[in-house]
Order: structure tokens, then sequence, then C-alpha cells
């Protein structure tokens, strides 16, 4: 019986020691130095840690730009990287800066990490991500910037969250969500495309495996034999975010590394398929050398991240 928790905690500390979010890592690149921004009094003013509900970690930061007279604003959220067990809304100060100085309103919000004092999983983390986006527009509102309309972003664990709230969130969201971007997001849990992580359908210990991590990602307590039997599939639904992109299906852009031993690209490619199927208007950009850090294909991640400032400018244009 001491078995599955064992697998799970040690599947968890492998995805927080190299579940490294691809923004964190791109940005730090000569060629996107335009993408990154150190912040500023002159960008506008820094609200931080504002709660948005009772739990330590319930707490998100406001990027408000300098320009306040305009009548709405577009919110741009970006959510951190770290496994879904690591990392803080703080690590993406140059990202939120860059979405600050071109006219967003941008917020960087906290969730619950997962440990064995917690007991967060994905689907936790997904519900205070749902909770607080009222509470971030109300707090933008009060500050004297209206939204109405957003975009919903993240790298890695962030990503996985960013897309599960755009596409099975986001027809109930306070204000439309008009785009969804970000890098190595796990989007679908099936057992087969999970091999990085000794996962399957094929063998008892393959099983093993896939019940354990998808388990601690799920929140939902998921046997061997319902791996075997598939029935595990609508377990983990409600965390899988190709499987909602029917429901809203918003334009989105995403990179993925063809080598990654962390998010597996076959998953990504479930994704793409999705959006696909959905007439999305969506980018799907692959890196060939790279792994989950997207560092070895410095002129893909470079259009990656032009193409995302194009969607921007798009779907979520700053009025004059």
């Amino acid at each position: 019986m001491k078995k599955g928790p064992f697998i799970t905690v040690g599947i968890l500390a492998f995805l927080v020691s190299f579940g490294l979010g691809a923004a964190s890592k791109m940005i730090k690149s000569p060629a996107l130095q335009k993408y990154s921004v150190k912040w500023s009094d002159d960008l506008g003013t820094k609200e931080t840690d504002i709660a948005y509900g009772d739990g330590e970690a319930e707490k998100f930061d406001l990027y408000l730009p300098k320009d306040d007279t305009k009548e709405t604003y577009g919110l741009a959220v970006y959510l951190h990287a770290g496994g879904f067990t690591s990392g803080d809304k703080s690590e993406d100060e140059e990202m939120l800066s860059w979405l600050c100085s071109k006219g967003y309103v941008a917020a960087g919000i906290n969730y619950t990490l997962a440990d064995e004092k917690t007991h967060a999983s994905v689907l936790t983390q997904s519900e205070e991500i749902k909770a607080a986006m009222p509470k971030v527009v109300e707090a933008a509102k009060e500050a004297g910037y209206p939204i109405d309309k957003m975009t919903i972003a993240g790298g890695s664990a962030g990503h996985a969250l960013a897309m599960i709230y755009a596409y099975r969130d986001g027809a109930d969201a306070p204000v439309p969500v008009v785009l969804t971007f970000g890098g190595v997001g796990p989007s679908s849990f099936y057992a087969e495309d999970w091999g990085i992580f000794g996962a399957g359908t094929e063998t008892e210990q393959q099983r093993a495996v896939a019940a354990a991590l998808f388990s601690a990602m799920s929140g939902e307590a998921i046997t061997p034999d319902m791996i075997a039997d598939g029935s595990y599939l609508e377990k983990v639904k409600p965390i899988s975010a190709a499987e909602w992109v029917k429901n809203n299906p918003v334009p989105t852009v995403v990179a993925y590394g063809a080598y990654d031993k962390m998010q597996p690209f076959l998953a990504s490619k479930r994704l793409k398929a999705a959006l696909e199927e959905n007439h999305v208007d969506y980018q799907y950009f692959v890196l060939p050398h790279s792994g989950h850090g997207l560092q070895n294909d410095n002129a893909v991640s470079l259009e990656w991240i032009q193409t995302v400032e194009q969607y921007l400018d798009k779907y979520m244009p700053v009025s004059k």
C-alpha cells in the first residue's frame, strides 16, 4: 500500500527538479531582450500580494500601466512555472513588465503548490486560478483600470493551468478570454504518451507508474486497473486542456521542444489536433533540437515570441 505514494512523491520531486518554464529561460537569450523588461516606476505602478482567497498562496500581483486615461484595458495574466510543486509569481516580473510596457494591465497569480502537506493537485490549482480571475478584474477596476478582455499565458506548469482556464473555464470568465499563449505546458494525459516517466499501458509496472503520476496530478485515486481499461481518462479530463478546446476555442500560440523529457512531445500533438479539429486560429511551434527549456533553437524561439506579440496586437489591441 505504500508503493503508490512513494512513487507519487518521487515523480513530484522529479518534476520540481526539472520542470523549468520555457519563457523564464528564453527571455535571457540576447535575441529576445526586447521581451525582457526590467520593472521601474516609469512603466506604471505595481501592487503586490493582493489576496483572492484565504489560502497562504492565494495572492496575485498587478502591474498597472502608466497611462491611466483609457476607458478600458486588456488584462494579460501570466502564470509561473515550477512543475506544479515550486515557483512564484515574482519570477515572471520581466515578462509581466514587458506586458505592462505594451499598455496592458498584467497580473501574476500564485497558486497552492503540491506537496505532502497541502495535497494540492493540478485540479485544485486550476480551481484557484478560476477563483482568482474575478478578483483580479475587480482589483484592476478599483485601481482605475476597467478590463474588457483578457489573455492568459504561462510557462510549463503555468502554461498548463493557463490553457485549462482558457479552454475549460474561459466561457465563464468575468471578461472574454481572447487569446492564450505559452510554452511546454502538458495538455493531455494519455498513459501511452508519458513513457518519458516510465508510464504506459502495456506492463504492470508501466500502469503502476501512470496511475501514481496521474493520481498526483489529478487529485483523484487512479489505479493500474483504471489505466488498463481506460476509465482513468474521465478522471484526468478536468486537467486535460486539449479535451476542452471545443468549449472555448480561443486563438492560441504555443511552443514545444521535440526532445522534451519533462512534458511529452507526444501530448502536444494531441493539443495540435484539437486546435485543428475546432478550427482555432493557432500557431504551433516545434523547436526541433530543444528540450523543456526550449534552449537550442533561438531562431524558432524568436519567431514564436514575435508571433505572440502579433497575436496580442491582433486580439488585444491597445487603444491610442
